[in-house]
């Protein structure tokens, strides 16, 4: 198999990926409760998470928050989108879109406007994110927020060399995307967040070898191997434990309506 495209990756993923994702028992509270505290988020807030995969931090903000709307989960993969389950979750609504698909209008949404919205590590899949962004912009009510999850330019992940620097190569800088957010008319501000991982050793590799991060899709089966191998030389040791450092990127919308 040589890379594949990011919805294909995702499709081919979508059933185990939150085992994946689930590093320990309170990653999932700890970054859902991180997002929604970012964007002050309330019970009557329309809310819509852009890039929200099988809904691992929707659902758990749903649960935190208790939303009077649903909120929308918004991915451009039905197989991700299916493991909210049939039926979905009364708190949660699925949209199968991209973030393309919502900032042109291309997707119709239940709500007319939104009060909050987030991007969890999906803007580096969009291919024009200046202009995507500030579409999305548009489509928030007066006091309304957008933030950008994502990680930082350099991460200390225990990866293969590899690896590590195509990541460099294909990772937004936050600082870039803050900008956009500002040039979209938005009150920006850039922070970090970091919460320390710990995790198998040989769960980590297998997570590798599944290509939990897109970036890995980009490496054929022999690479990643060859990477796996380089992995076990580099890091003998039977649990990793390693940063996770995020970027949160928040705009707000002027609170004046139009």
């Amino acid at each position: 198999m040589e890379g594949r495209d990011a919805r294909g990756h995702y499709e081919e993923l979508a059933a185990e990926y939150d085992e994946h994702w689930v590093y320990g028992p309170d990653y999932i509270p700890w970054m859902s409760g991180r997002i929604a505290e970012a964007l002050r988020l309330g019970p009557t807030d329309r809310i819509a998470d852009i890039g929200s995969g099988t809904g691992l931090f929707a659902r758990e903000v749903a649960k935190q928050l208790q939303p009077r709307h649903p909120i929308l989960c918004v991915d451009p993969s039905e197989a991700m989108l299916g493991q909210l389950g049939t039926p979905p979750p009364p708190a949660l609504t699925p949209i199968v879109a991209s973030a393309e698909d919502i900032a042109e209008g291309r997707t119709h949404l239940p709500y007319e406007q939104l009060d909050a919205m987030w991007l969890k590590e999906s803007v580096h899949h969009v291919a024009d994110p200046a202009h995507t962004l500030c579409a999305l912009v548009d489509r928030l009510a007066p006091g309304g927020r957008l933030l950008v999850v994502m990680l930082p330019a350099t991460i200390q992940y225990p990866l293969f060399e590899a690896a590590l620097a195509r990541f460099e190569e294909l990772q937004p800088d936050p600082a870039v995307i803050e900008g956009h957010l500002r040039a979209a008319g938005l009150e920006g501000g850039l922070s970090y967040v970091e919460h320390e991982l710990r995790i198998d050793r040989d769960k980590y590799l297998g997570m590798v070898r599944a290509r939990y991060m897109s970036l890995l899709s980009t490496f054929s089966d022999s690479e990643i191997e060859k990477g796996i191998e380089e992995m076990r030389v580099a890091h003998p040791e039977p649990v990793l434990v390693f940063p996770d450092r995020f970027a949160f990127v928040l705009g707000r919308r002027d609170g004046e309506s139009a």
